[in-house]
């Protein structure tokens, strides 16, 4: 098991390391920035379309169900 001061040392040192990479953004960063903005519209639209695929299956359903219905009749 580590001790306690060790935890504390190895803590201070991660919050170095991610303070120092976080200086400036590079050109890296910002194509992932716009590919993950991108890729969250696209799911966006992607559900969207879902959504509405699903309510208008919903509503042939119940048509078909009513029509069935008043034949049974």
């Amino acid at each position: 098991m580590k001790s306690p001061q060790s935890l504390v040392v190895m803590s201070a040192v991660a919050l170095l390391l991610s303070l120092s990479g976080c200086e400036r953004e590079g050109p890296a960063e910002k194509v992932g920035e716009n590919i993950d903005e991108t890729a969250e519209t696209i799911q966006e639209g992607v559900e969207a379309t879902g959504d509405k695929a699903m309510d208008k299956l919903e509503q042939a359903g119940d048509e078909v169900e009513e029509a069935t219905d008043s034949t049974a009749k």
